[in-house]
């Protein structure tokens, strides 16, 4: 509890006397019917995240001859960008999981996961199981994919299917949190090797790539965030974490494990034509240098 005792008495405007309230901030509406539409269908709150940039030195009022496209231009750019980032953690995910389950499996059994002496003692063992339980539908038919319903149907021991079945069924936040509690060192060190990363670094990253993915999901900004998780400065990358709060920071994740799992990858090519598109935005909020894509880390095209 914050101690602070105020009521919040602002009115609930509506659309219209949203583009009043604009106007008189000092933006320039030359259509307001086409506002209307956009501050239906996307929200005047949602919007305001991306004002920022073009307001006054008073935070309140716009600078002079600042359209109402601008912003919007700043908001479809933000939307491309989470899809593209979208596209890098899908790929990551599916090659983290493999890693990891094939690993484990090939360790201790293709039922590895049921053995509660492989984790660590402060490890709620049990609430990941149900977890598992939840999420093959063990107790639930209609929740069963192809792949689960066909162990479920064919085996009753293990009750639960193996690990490369239960793999397509776990998001990326539980795969970082079964292998940061992995008991053995060694085999938490053989995981990293196979990325060429510190385990301690995989694990912060990780965990950064699943508050990441998650802002995406919910189609939170990503362009001027301040990251809250931010991934653990690698030394042999130490210049391209100067800001590990930035997206910068991020993007670097993404950029370096796309070029150990995904063999010929352009995705930083398409960052860089998105920003090349997109030469308004002011990409130095994100932490990304005015000469960035020459840095050969990026390995622009």
């Amino acid at each position: 509890m914050s101690g602070i005792h105020k009521s919040y008495e602002k009115p609930v405007l509506t659309i219209d006397e949203q583009i009043e309230t604009l106007l008189a901030r000092g933006l320039l509406i030359p259509d307001p019917k086409r506002v209307r539409h956009y501050l239906r269908y996307i929200g005047y709150y949602r919007l305001s995240g991306y004002f920022p940039p073009f307001l006054a030195h008073d935070h309140y009022h716009f600078k002079d001859t600042v359209k109402f496209d601008s912003i919007l231009d700043l908001y479809v750019f933000d939307r491309k960008l989470r899809l593209l980032v979208m596209d890098a953690v899908e790929r990551i995910e599916v090659a983290i999981r493999s890693i990891i389950s094939d690993f484990m499996c090939q360790r201790y059994g293709a039922h590895w996961y049921l053995k509660r002496h492989l984790f660590k003692t402060d490890f709620k063992h049990n609430v990941f199981i149900r977890k598992v339980e939840y999420e093959t539908g063990y107790r639930n038919f209609n929740k069963r994919d192809y792949y689960c319903r066909r162990y479920f149907e064919t085996y009753d021991m293990p009750y639960l299917p193996p690990s490369w079945v239960i793999a397509e069924s776990l998001s990326i936040g539980t795969w970082s949190h079964l292998f940061s509690n992995f008991r053995s060192r060694k085999d938490r060190k053989n995981i990293g090797d196979q990325l060429g990363l510190h385990f301690k670094v995989l694990i912060s990253w990780l965990h950064s790539l699943t508050y990441l993915r998650n802002l995406c999901a919910h189609h939170s900004r990503l362009w001027n965030r301040t990251f809250t998780v931010k991934p653990m400065v690698a030394k042999e990358f130490k210049d391209q974490f100067k800001n590990n709060a930035s997206f910068c920071a991020q993007a670097s994740v993404l950029n370096l494990l796309l070029f150990v799992i995904a063999d010929g990858t352009s995705w930083q090519n398409r960052l860089f034509d998105l920003f090349k598109d997109n030469q308004d935005i002011p990409i130095l909020k994100m932490g990304f240098s005015a000469k960035w894509y020459k840095d050969p880390f990026w390995r622009i095209i």
